[in-house]
């Protein structure tokens, strides 16, 4: 009688030095032909065979009429998960993302299957204390005082009806409609659409060619589309747009008397140097905000630099679906799609994702590098520090502890955040 063979076998072969593992698991013998089997039963369910009724098909019918080989794709996804369970227990590796699975080879004999399992990479910092990095002095100046009053001013400006021809600066409600080698165009009218003249909103050309246009006239528009225009149709494509100007406005000035004062309503804020102290505040205050994000970013840049890591590429592709989420949603904040985005940005998803890989492997290293400080320090977070955290977070968002772990993710990521701001807390200390 021939021996049997051996049911599963793994093998575990290091590709990337500490970080990324090919784990081999081969299925045969006994469970091979049990999945084979099963694979059958449910194709048994609805093949049809000409003599047979559904579900009546014998095996030995469908395999002469299929092959064998039509049961082995499915076979192979019935014993994915032991196989899967089979190469974590035997390798004793912890992942830090979803392993990745290929098929290598696959028969009426057995399957064999390569999992690519990452783990967390060796992080070596030769130093983290002393970097000579200093956090920058922030101040105010009267000229960035006298900026924000501007903006201010500007939008408390109100528009007034004008006569006359219209300007650059000027707000001109207009009716237009776009055309196309004589054909309107979808998406190229509308009535009574507001315009500031030099704003460049409109297509290049346009808003200057209506500059001494007065109420009531009617003006024809050339325009070429840029090359890059979402628009695949009209990218490149010379147009005509009709336009009429409905009613032109002007800007009147604001000053910082007290009827500009009752407009602002802010508490205790009626006069000039109110304001100005005010503002001074403010700009401090964001500056002092920035000037700590940058002073934080530069320690981390510092420690880059003494650190060997070798980052796995699979965890900085896992930051980029996550910042391209983030993204999405601060586009939907604004009712834009990225369908949308794509299309009036000249970009596509690929685009958008080369963009943020830079800003993903970096957000990565660092991650990695205060994760080694919290190794390094031998710090724990306690769970009364975690509860304190939850209760404080859900207070200042007017939400119930529940639902702020629920958008957290768990106690977990509320540690996880507090260990990564102790890191950035020592690592500020170690650095004055």
């Amino acid at each position: 009688m021939a021996k049997e063979k051996k049911e599963v076998k793994s093998e575990k072969k290091e590709t990337k030095k500490n970080s990324t593992h090919e784990v081999e698991v081969k299925i045969d013998g006994k469970e091979w032909e049990a999945a084979l089997d099963e694979a059958f039963k449910e194709k048994q369910k609805t093949v049809k065979v000409d003599g047979f009724r559904v579900g009546k098909v014998p095996r030995s019918v469908f395999e002469k009429k299929f092959g064998k080989e039509a049961l082995l794709l499915d076979a192979a996804d019935i014993v994915l998960p032991a196989a899967y369970t089979k190469a974590m227990t035997e390798s004793k590796l912890d992942p830090i993302v979803q392993p990745s699975v290929d098929l290598k080879n696959i028969s009426t004999d057995g399957v064999e299957f390569i999992f690519k399992i990452v783990t967390k990479p060796e992080v070596n910092i030769k130093k983290y204390k002393g970097l000579g990095v200093k956090k920058e002095e922030v101040k105010v100046s009267k000229e960035e005082v006298d900026h924000e009053i501007g903006h201010l001013l500007d939008r408390y400006t109100e528009l007034v009806t004008k006569d006359g021809a219209l300007e650059n600066g000027d707000t001109a409600v207009i009716d237009f409609e776009g055309f196309k080698d004589g054909v309107p165009f979808a998406g190229g009218k509308s009535e009574n659409y507001s315009l500031e003249i030099g704003s460049n909103t409109f297509i290049p050309g346009f808003e200057e060619q209506m500059v001494g246009m007065k109420a009531g006239e009617e003006r024809d528009i050339k325009v070429t589309f840029p090359k890059t225009y979402g628009e695949k149709d009209l990218a490149g494509a010379d147009a005509v747009f009709k336009v009429k100007v409905n009613e032109i406005k002007t800007k009147v000035a604001r000053e910082l008397d007290e009827e500009f004062f009752e407009d602002l309503a802010m508490d205790g804020i009626n006069d000039e140097k109110a304001l100005r102290d005010h503002i001074k505040e403010d700009l401090k205050a964001r500056g002092e905000a920035d000037a700590e994000n940058k002073y934080v970013d530069d320690l981390l840049e510092a420690v880059a630099k003494e650190t060997d890591v070798d980052v796995p590429e699979q965890l900085v592709e896992e930051e980029v679906n996550r910042l391209m989420g983030r993204f999405e949603q601060q586009m939907k904040m604004q009712g834009i799609s990225l369908e949308v985005y794509y299309q009036f940005s000249g970009t596509t998803e690929k685009d958008l994702r080369s963009q943020m890989e830079k800003e993903a492997f970096k957000n990565v290293l660092y991650r990695l590098i205060l994760e080694k400080i919290q190794e390094e320090e031998k710090y724990e977070i306690t769970d009364e520090e975690v509860d304190k955290e939850v209760k404080d977070i859900a207070e200042k968002y007017h939400m119930t502890e529940e639902e702020l772990l629920k958008e957290f993710g768990g106690k977990e990521f509320v540690k996880y955040d507090l260990e990564v701001r102790k890191a950035i807390d020592l690592l500020k200390e170690y650095n004055k």
